[in-house]
């Protein structure tokens, strides 16, 4: 079931480069920062994640980041996700994510999945917002 809404944050996207083929569908690396907050917290996230362009336009993604709260805790997430990107050069992406949490007050995200929306404009600037799938 669909849980509340637990978070929201926006960033730029930093780094992006096309990573070797290798004999399968194009592979892009990305990584960005954001801020924002996660469930009442103010954080600062810095992430990495591979796209895949497959055959029918969709794009396929995986990746890991680390969330930091102003007093030094940490929580890292990995992920995945489906998207498309527009010939305008935003994309968008829904998917999940996986915590491994220190902040006690973030702990029930070691048992849930959280989903995202994630967008991105053709300027780098990104959004996502978190719900906890229960």
């Amino acid at each position: 079931m669909l849980g509340e809404k637990i978070g929201e944050i926006s960033g730029k996207v930093t780094m992006r480069r096309v990573l070797p083929n290798l004999g399968g569908d194009p592979k892009m690396e990305t990584s960005f920062q954001a801020t924002g907050s996660v469930l009442g917290t103010n954080i600062k996230d810095t992430g990495t994640y591979t796209t895949i362009f497959r055959p029918d336009g969709t794009q396929y993604g995986e990746g890991q980041g680390i969330m930091i709260t102003k007093d030094g805790k940490t929580a890292t997430w990995t992920g995945h996700g489906v998207g498309t990107m527009k010939k305008d050069g935003t994309a968008s992406y829904r998917g999940a994510l996986y915590f491994q949490t220190m902040p006690s007050q973030w702990s029930r995200l070691n048992n849930v999945a959280v989903l995202f929306e994630y967008a991105v404009d053709a300027e780098g600037n990104t959004h996502s917002e978190y719900w906890e799938w229960k």
